[in-house]
């Protein structure tokens, strides 16, 4: 997502997409140089606590992106509009202990810690494709459980039509709560079929080890075939409803920002295209690629959308 303020303030007036990368690329080079040496990036090692985990059945067979800009490259407005500053402000967060409340259309209500939902979930590593709203894309080695198996546990009733998702509210610690760039706490949403789905994951994870702050620790939803703004982080509460939930970018601009999200090249953002996109890490003179229905994961999920028109729905 780009906008800073409803007043359409762009975060790259903030730090310039290009400099950024321009700069990045330069520090990787004169460190590497210092070194004596050039290398070819590597991956992830396997040393973290995540490291000897499954991989899942739906991982992507694709290189992951480099670590350090997935961790360094962040969109979380609760701290910054800044795609930087998140890396720094969210250290302050305490992840530790945490607990999920569980309302609605359930029978099985209630507060939940954390750890016990872990041990009822034993974590995965699946290598997803994931989309940033800005045609940049990442593939990263997310480490989860599929969300479906999270929500049987609390028995939805057969009203629970939709689930709702909501961020920690604790403008103390994430500054940018402090601002009205959205309306406070982030409210995200899935239809209960979207949800179920195992291509959803609820990730505690990334690469080999626990989910830094900055992308979403300790709980964060992950839903490969749509949009990133759909990935709601810092989950402290799920809510089963009868209605579709009225989501935090939707409500701010629901001309830009559709409850369904779903990555269609087809159907451009008003303000740009989304028929194109750059891998995040590469050089800002890599060209771009086409753009995948459904982020490529149009064989897994196009019968969830069979029969709507996905530029209404968009």
């Amino acid at each position: 997502m780009i906008i800073k303020t409803k007043s359409n303030i762009f975060s790259s007036e903030i730090t310039d997409r290009a400099v950024f990368e321009s700069r990045r690329e330069f520090v990787k080079a004169a460190t590497a140089l210092s070194a004596g040496l050039m290398l070819p990036s590597l991956g992830h090692a396997a040393t973290g606590k995540y490291a000897d985990v499954p991989v899942g059945p739906y991982s992507a067979k694709l290189q992951a992106t480099d670590r350090e800009d997935v961790a360094g490259y962040t969109n979380y407005y609760e701290f910054s509009t800044n795609k930087q500053d998140s890396t720094v402000l969210a250290r302050a967060l305490k992840t530790k202990p945490w607990s999920v409340e569980v309302v609605g259309e359930v029978e099985k209500p209630g507060t939940y810690n954390l750890e016990n939902i872990l041990k009822d979930n034993p974590v995965q590593e699946r290598i997803y494709r994931f989309r940033c709203v800005e045609a940049w894309s990442m593939v990263v080695p997310w480490i989860g459980f599929p969300l479906g198996e999270m929500l049987q546990r609390f028995k939805p009733t057969s009203k629970a039509r939709f689930v709702e998702f909501t961020t920690l509210n604790n403008p103390e610690i994430m500054v940018g709560q402090r601002t009205s760039v959205l309306d406070w706490p982030y409210v995200e949403g899935l239809r209960m079929d979207e949800a179920m789905h195992p291509l959803a994951i609820m990730a505690t994870g990334m690469y080999d080890d626990e989910l830094p702050n900055q992308n979403g620790a300790p709980l964060r939803l992950v839903v490969p075939w749509k949009y990133g703004f759909k990935s709601i982080k810092a989950v402290v509460k799920i809510r089963f409803i009868e209605s579709m939930p009225e989501t935090a970018w939707h409500k701010s601009a629901p001309g830009e920002y559709g409850f369904y999200a779903n990555v269609n090249p087809e159907v451009s953002h008003p303000r740009w295209s989304q028929n194109r996109e750059r891998v995040l890490g590469r050089s800002i003179f890599t060209p771009k690629r086409d753009t995948e229905i459904f982020n490529g994961y149009g064989e897994e999920v196009a019968a969830l959308y069979s029969g709507m028109d996905l530029e209404k729905y968009f």
